[in-house]
């Protein structure tokens, strides 16, 4: 077999799928075939000591067509080339047609789409939680308040010890007031009244403990989330996504044996086309479009490396050149291979010098040699600062919109039930407070219960100092004072019409 291959002409095909194979034109029009399907061909023609020329399909399909020129497994399957120099995957449809070499990588289909300007996680103020922890916050606000009224009712019935129970709504703004790190005027008595509002507390404490600092990494760390991540994604969110036509993306989603079938509904709808362009950067308006480029995750790393050394050229700024990302997850997988008709003698011939190749790391290396080590424009570009943007606060602002409405309707309602409803006057509903004014006689209030105490309550009157006709005003540096005598016969200035003068506690 060795000695037949000597001397001996093939005729190759290959198709455009950079960087794996593509073709270029000579100076006298013949075509030169490039890539790493070249350079393993280049290998076995210095081992063989064959010539070769290169073959193209017409449409650079992989499969289909209206003839067997249009696709390469078609060329392949009709003996018009004597094999395919070209990474093909080694889908179950093309089994069929053609004779596959050992196995020479494991294709990665990845999708790619325009990165998007905030993460998926959502409002920084919801971040920290997802909405299932959020629903069961709600709950449990709405519920703990009615829990505490009716225990404590129970107790009120069934322990007769004077303590009455805690209504609803004193027990609903507890539970709000302690929701918020505010305080409360209800001071329990019992021992069960008491565990329940400790319960609450231990609650909120932990709560806030756990939102304060998933809040703080969120709003710290730049990781960043994708809406679409898995082929899955596709489907349940209705995503338009588009891959190369006559490829194994199309035959794979078409076929009823593959685990992918389901997106062949999305053809239908028109969410999912296959289209064939000259060139991988035509697909790039598509993805500023808001589409998802299904490809192989070698060619699409070389798209994304080549936009950005062309941004870059262009003098775009740094943190503006990522323009595009690719999902954390993969499409499919596939094992690719050369092609040869079916009975042909050179896959047996070609596989022992092709599995050298492969186990000596070339293939490896050759697919990676134009690329950066570093992964090109990753999900997360680890930003050392991270200023907090407009829909970071959006719920603090939905927060405060329908606080206010909600004051407004609370508001009318009240007054239409007191208006209407219980009809009541409003000279009937609280006794007015006075003015606090100084005056030669101490005037004796009555303050709402709900209103802070007065000063005498607290401190109690100084007996030292009395009120008596004889006080006299007077101005001294521009502040009033009354100039009185004291029991010991020494004068006093009391300051008039001040916030001071409440300190001092004056008898009739």
């Amino acid at each position: 077999m060795i000695q037949e291959m000597n001397g001996k002409h093939l005729k190759i095909a290959t198709y455009d799928n950079r960087p794996m194979s593509w073709v270029e034109k000579g100076e006298n029009g013949t075509l030169i075939g490039c890539g790493v399907a070249f350079v393993i061909v280049g290998i076995l023609q210095k081992k063989f000591n064959f010539t070769y020329e290169v073959v193209v399909p017409e449409a650079n399909f992989e499969l289909g067509g209206n003839n067997p020129q249009d696709s390469l497994v078609g060329l392949v399957n009709h003996s018009l080339v004597d094999m395919a120099a070209a990474f093909l995957p080694k889908v179950n449809r093309y089994r069929e047609l053609v004779l596959f070499s050992m196995d020479l990588d494991e294709g990665v289909w990845m999708m790619m789409l325009k990165r998007p300007k905030e993460s998926a996680a959502g409002s920084g103020l919801l971040a920290p939680f997802n909405n299932a922890v959020w629903y069961l916050i709600l709950v449990a606000v709405l519920s703990f308040g009615p829990c505490i009224t009716l225990l404590t009712r129970l107790r009120n019935r069934m322990v007769h010890d004077g303590e009455k129970y805690i209504p609803l709504s004193p027990s609903f703004w507890f539970v709000y007031g302690s929701f918020i790190k505010q305080g409360t005027n209800l001071a329990p008595e019992a021992n069960t009244t008491r565990v329940l509002f400790t319960t609450w507390w231990i609650f909120i404490i932990l709560l806030s403990a756990f939102y304060t600092a998933n809040l703080t990494a969120f709003l710290t760390l730049s990781k960043f989330t994708l809406d679409i991540e898995t082929p899955q994604d596709l489907y349940k969110k209705n995503y338009r996504w588009v891959s190369h036509e006559g490829g194994a993306v199309q035959y794979v989603v078409n076929s009823p044996n593959e685990d992918l079938y389901y997106l062949s509904r999305m053809i239908a709808t028109g969410r999912a086309e296959f289209r064939s362009m000259s060139s991988s950067q035509q697909y790039l308006p598509l993805v500023d479009r808001g589409a998802v480029l299904v490809k192989e995750q070698i060619g699409i790393d070389e798209l994304m490396y080549g936009n950005y050394l062309q941004k870059a050229r262009e003098g775009v700024a740094e943190a503006d050149r990522c323009t595009y990302v690719v999902a954390p997850y993969y499409f499919m997988t596939k094992l690719r291979a050369f092609a040869y008709p079916r009975g042909s003698k050179l896959q047996e011939l070609f596989n022992v010098v092709l599995s050298y190749v492969l186990q000596a790391g070339i293939i490896d290396f050759l697919e990676k040699r134009d690329l950066p080590s570093t992964k090109i424009c990753p999900l997360d570009l680890q930003s050392k600062d991270r200023q907090l943007r407009n829909s970071d606060l959006m719920m603090t602002y939905m927060i405060m919109v329908t606080g206010l409405s909600a004051a407004v309707a609370v508001f009318i309602g009240e007054l239409f039930f007191n208006r209407y409803i219980f009809k009541i006057k409003p000279d009937a509903t609280k006794p007015k407070r006075k003015k606090t004014k100084f005056d030669k006689h101490l005037r004796i209030h009555n303050y709402d219960d709900s209103q802070p105490p007065p000063y005498d309550a607290i401190f109690g009157r100084n007996p030292k100092i009395k009120l008596t006709d004889k006080a006299k005003s007077k101005i001294i540096n521009g502040r009033e004072y009354l100039v009185i005598d004291v029991a010991n016969g020494e004068t006093r200035l009391i300051p008039v019409r001040t916030p001071s003068a409440f300190l001092y506690q004056l008898e009739r």
